[in-house]
């Protein structure tokens, strides 16, 4: 499977699940921990819990096996790592905390490219 075939697999999961505010951020020319960044958030810690799980389930469904969840224990955020697309999911206030569309949003050389 492409990697813009996976990129839209996710974000149509958590769409179809009720995830708010999804975004992506295309991390090719700013980093090469992978290839997109999606985020979105949820809507209580119970909703974050069940997007990350139902989101790896069905990745694993499409064939897509080496995915991991990270922040099991927290009650705000989730990351979902699928090696070539990173899914955070936040609680909204947190989300806005950390900010990462802003973070992210600058263009860099890929010279300069962080890992």
């Amino acid at each position: 499977m492409e990697i813009i075939d996976i990129k839209n697999n996710i974000e149509k999961i958590l769409d179809d699940n009720k995830a708010q505010n999804i975004t992506c951020i295309d991390l090719k020319n700013k980093s090469y921990i992978a290839d997109y960044m999606v985020i979105a958030s949820g809507t209580s810690s119970r909703h974050l819990q069940a997007l990350s799980e139902i989101l790896v389930a069905q990745l694993k469904k499409l064939g897509i096996d080496d995915c991991s969840i990270e922040g099991k224990d927290s009650n705000d955020w989730k990351l979902v790592d699928t090696q070539d697309v990173i899914v955070h999911i936040f609680h909204p206030k947190k989300r806005e905390f950390y900010d990462l569309e802003k973070m992210w949003s600058e263009e860099i050389p890929k010279e300069k490219a962080m890992i």
